[in-house]
């Protein structure tokens, strides 16, 4: 099955050229273009694509605000941001609007397939610099008591816990399963209640959530 995605940007050429890159692969179908977010809104509520691939900078709406509205409006479709910039203001106001990925316009053409593969199946995908930031802000944020109790309705089991601890270090779906010795189907019933408690649609809001929650 292929993944549908929409290709959002300001330069035109750019996107022609990712269009053909990403169409040439057979496991992407591109169904349209945007040269804006106001443009991406009305061709998601059209379209419905998988996957968004969102540029940041652009006029009329940019890609933060058209993130936001995306994800509030449309949560079935996912946002990666594609952007030529990776400064912490941008990075964490992508993730905080609801993107599931961050990456930068320098990455190979097989590592932006396997993102929206990702994204697609309801992973995180992030450039090892925006992961580093990411881990860098976990380690900023004041440490919680190790005993303090989970403050969620339902609490997670401590299968759950010990999934929630992986995914947040960035494993796949197949790394936590040979880490737990679990098959991979179970790891995914279980990054879906783990989703479902914190009351997050990804793993990048699980992480953040789970941080502010002191369940890290």
């Amino acid at each position: 099955m292929t993944a549908r995605v929409l290709l959002v940007d300001d330069q035109a050429l750019f996107r022609e050229a990712l269009a053909v890159l990403l169409s040439a692969s057979g496991e992407v179908d591109v169904v349209g273009e945007a040269g804006d977010g106001a443009e991406a809104l009305d061709q998601v509520a059209r379209l419905r694509p998988d996957v968004v691939l969102m540029d940041l900078r652009m006029p009329v709406l940019d890609g933060i605000g058209a993130t936001r509205r995306i994800s509030a409006e449309f949560p079935e479709t996912r946002v990666i941001a594609l952007t030529t910039f990776d400064d912490d203001e941008e990075v964490f106001a992508a993730l905080r609007a609801g993107a599931v990925g961050y990456l930068l316009k320098d990455v190979s053409s097989e590592r932006l397939i396997e993102a929206v593969a990702a994204a697609v199946r309801g992973e995180s995908v992030l450039q090892p610099s925006v992961a580093a930031k990411v881990v860098a802000r976990f380690a900023a944020m004041p440490a919680e008591p190790a005993d303090r109790p989970q403050p969620l309705v339902v609490p997670l089991s401590d299968r759950e816990l010990e999934v929630l601890r992986l995914l947040a270090s960035g494993s796949s779906n197949r790394e936590i399963a040979a880490a737990l010795f679990l098959a991979e189907g179970t790891v995914k019933n279980h990054v879906t209640n783990v989703l479902g408690k914190l009351g997050v649609r990804d793993r990048t809001q699980a992480a953040l959530r789970a941080r502010g929650l002191g369940l890290l």
